[in-house]
């Protein structure tokens, strides 16, 4: 039986540019000289919200639930990845009531792409875009995220 109290999970991804790849965040793409590499879409915003998600339930992880040697995840995007994990979560009886995640990038800038981002991970999640708030700091050449992007997500459940 779940119990009704409200629960909180903390998610974080990061992965490495890859100039190769399209760039997508917050599971819309970006116009960017580079994407991120990944087994998936590489969209560390979906993976770390999905990981806070799954963590808040007590119902594994993403690579748990979503491993990279399982070729059926090759190439998956964000949202897709992201819808997955709730409804596993909603399966075990948990809801999404909000989000708040950090992007942690030198670049892009978010800002620009944050209604655009907000409202893909409200669909996805099943949320209004009201419970679901997207930030970004800048590393400040400090290398938290390598040459890459870095997600930190809090997810409350309920």
């Amino acid at each position: 039986m779940v119990d009704r109290v409200a629960r909180t999970g903390i998610g974080f991804d990061v992965h490495r540019f890859d100039e190769g790849r399209p760039l997508r965040l917050g599971g819309i793409q970006i116009d960017a000289p580079a994407g991120l590499d990944g087994h998936s879409d590489g969209d560390v915003v979906c993976h770390a919200i999905a990981d806070a998600l799954l963590g808040a339930a007590a119902l594994g992880d993403v690579g748990e639930r979503f491993p990279d040697a399982d070729p059926s995840f090759a190439g998956i995007e964000g949202t897709d990845l992201l819808g997955r994990a709730v409804k596993i979560v909603t399966d075990g009886g948990w809801f999404p009531r909000n989000v708040d995640v950090t992007v942690i990038a030198a670049t892009p800038a978010i800002a620009p792409h944050r209604d655009a981002m907000r409202a893909a991970l409200a669909g996805a999640l099943g949320v209004a875009t009201t419970a679901v708030s997207v930030k970004a700091t800048r590393p400040e050449g400090l290398g938290l995220v390598g040459d890459g992007i870095g997600c930190l997500a809090v997810a409350v459940l309920a």
